[in-house]
């Protein structure tokens, strides 16, 4: 079962290539599922006032799912292509989050920390935020809004759970426990984690999450799913195969795929 369930396009304004491309792209690649996932638009900073492309305006939301839909019948023939939503996790903004994700008939919704508070951890522009605040203290915050989303019931799968680590800031104190209280949060929930195979052209080099992460959601049961976070046309599943071949060391055979949030486990057959 070839999928990619992690993808944006040129309406969150950091991405290239119209929402056909990546169909098109997903045809002739033989995926046998396309996750269409772009970024919620910004609900806590004014778009106007923050820096250019952060997110989809909120204008776009309703012709980014029109036209999605639109190309899920036009090419059912040849592709499965299911409607998403990367649904940021801002904490104190849950009624807003849950109005968009009410609003829409969804196949799956990708919970997300960006931001902790105004700052956006995963902007290589806000790198020096870092200079000015502790490490671990940074994890610390970065996994209790994990958790808090987890516990939202807002999502179908946490994405990218460790990504914290994408520009290689690190604590000199373990985080392997932050990291598993995540973990715990998400198998509490009953929900899904990703192998989000892009942090391998992250400064970082190493997939979200770490084997040793994964490890841990495999002992306890947890589901997951895959995606190459294409940014481009051209990186629809970049580096999946390696993600699938991370995922079978670790003892995973099945993949967790969504349709209308529902989620059906399928065999890995990359």
């Amino acid at each position: 079962m070839r999928i990619d369930y992690h993808t944006h396009h040129v309406r969150c304004g950091h991405a290239s290539g119209e929402l056909e491309e990546y169909v098109q792209k997903g045809i002739e690649i033989g995926l046998v599922q396309l996750g269409l996932s772009d970024h919620m638009p910004l609900l806590h900073v004014d778009p106007a006032a923050y820096l250019p492309g952060m997110a989809m305006p909120m204008e776009e939301l309703p012709c980014y799912v029109e036209e999605a839909f639109r190309l899920q019948q036009k090419y059912k023939e040849q592709i499965d292509i299911r409607v998403g939503l990367e649904g940021d996790y801002i904490e104190g903004y849950e009624t807003e989050i849950k109005r968009i994700i009410d609003a829409y008939p969804w196949d799956y919704v990708i919970g997300s920390v960006h931001f902790l508070g105004e700052w956006d951890i995963t902007d290589y522009r806000q790198t020096d935020g870092w200079k000015e605040r502790d490490a671990y203290e940074v994890y610390r915050q970065y996994y209790n809004a994990v958790i808090k989303a987890a516990h939202s019931g807002f999502y179908d799968y946490i994405g990218h759970i460790d990504v914290v680590k994408r520009f290689g800031f690190k604590p000199e104190r373990s985080v392997d426990h932050l990291e598993r209280q995540a973990l715990e949060a998400v198998k509490a929930a009953g929900i899904a984690i990703e192998l989000n195979a892009s942090g391998l052209r992250m400064p970082v080099n190493e997939m979200f999450p770490s084997r040793r992460v994964l490890a841990y959601a495999r002992e306890l049961d947890i589901p997951v799913t895959i995606g190459s976070d294409a940014h481009q046309p051209e990186r629809l599943a970049q580096y999946l195969d390696l993600a699938v071949d991370e995922l079978k060391a670790v003892g995973f055979n099945e993949l967790a795929t969504f349709k209308q949030r529902k989620r059906l486990m399928v065999p890995i057959g990359f």
